[in-house]
């Protein structure tokens, strides 16, 4: 934004700049913003305004700029997303006049979403699904077939914004497409928003990296101390993994012990509980291990709320 110092810069020297000056004076004073800065201080007089004049523009031309506001990506004023604010004072018989900058309700928008997303982290999660904020009316009308799923997705965000972090979490089970994925990145952002942290994970990924990670064992502890802390833990598309002994014992098991009785770790899964506690039973390495599989249930199935996704598959659907 042009200042009033760079624009006198401009104008010619002499009777000709004080003749410009005694314009833009006249000018600010008869803005109406002006006037009404003016009655609400009645002790701000002409020679105050023209002592202040860059200020008084400055105000005027932030104000007109915030009237006609074309984003805060594109903001004109000096400081993205705030605006000049006036107020008079007199001190020893002398009135003075100060400005200060104010936020606007785009740019504290903006800050609360960035506070959101800081709380939220994902691994190999679209981030869109994450960062678009929808309205609970969104969620319920966007597939009636679901409706009920969406309740009780809708009262435990509810339960945890009244009473705290809930012993339970959620299990979402259904067919592939559904909207399980959708609903849980729902959850987390409105609980985030609530001040909760959140990892959401999706695990086919996940488990594959961790083949990696076993050499880096400093990264290692980093991301599962993280997934041990976190206020809300989601393992998205549970049972879709390769597994193998060592992730399902040693990782898994270690995380989901230390949060059973904690705090509350969530589910997305195309497999019914006794559906997913045969794939734990059985790895790529070792085969057949029952006892192994229900170690690992032990540790999901009394801490979940089932949660049954119907509805239609939506991936690949046309728009």
């Amino acid at each position: 934004m042009e200042s009033l110092g760079e624009m006198l810069k401009s104008w010619p020297t002499g009777q000709a700049i004080t003749e410009k000056a005694d314009h833009k004076l006249a000018e600010m004073l008869s803005e109406p913003l002006v006037e009404k800065l003016r009655t609400k201080y009645p002790e701000l007089d002409e020679r105050t305004i023209r002592l202040n004049l860059n200020r008084v523009y400055q105000y005027v031309t932030e104000y007109r700029n915030c009237s006609n506001c074309p984003g805060l990506e594109k903001c004109p004023n000096d400081f993205e997303g705030h605006y000049t604010l006036l107020s008079s004072d007199t001190v020893n018989g002398h009135t003075q006049l100060y400005d200060r900058k104010v936020a606007c309700k785009k740019f504290i928008a903006r800050q609360g979403e960035d506070q959101i997303r800081s709380r939220i982290r994902s691994f190999y999660i679209d981030e869109k699904a994450l960062q678009r904020g929808y309205s609970s009316d969104e969620i319920l009308t966007n597939d009636m077939e679901r409706a009920k799923a969406v309740g009780q997705v809708l009262r435990y965000i509810d339960r945890t914004k009244e009473y705290g972090l809930q012993e339970e979490g959620l299990y979402l089970a259904g067919r592939f497409g559904t909207g399980k994925t959708f609903l849980m990145c729902y959850l987390l952002h409105e609980l985030a928003k609530a001040g909760y942290s959140g990892v959401i994970v999706y695990m086919p990924d996940f488990v594959e990296d961790l083949k990696t990670l076993m050499h880096e064992p400093g990264k290692l502890k980093e991301t599962v101390e993280m997934m041990k802390e976190t206020d809300l833990l989601i393992f998205d598309d549970m049972g879709a993994e390769n597994l193998n002994p060592w992730v399902r014992d040693h990782v898994l098991g270690a995380i989901l012990n230390y949060r059973m009785q904690r705090k509350p770790t969530f589910y997305t899964s195309n497999y019914e509980l006794d559906a997913l506690e045969r794939h734990f039973s059985f790895t790529s390495k070792d085969g057949d291990e029952l006892h192994k599989g229900q170690r690992i249930m032990d540790r999901i199935r009394p801490y979940v709320e089932v949660v049954m996704v119907t509805g239609e598959n939506k991936r690949g659907r046309r728009k």
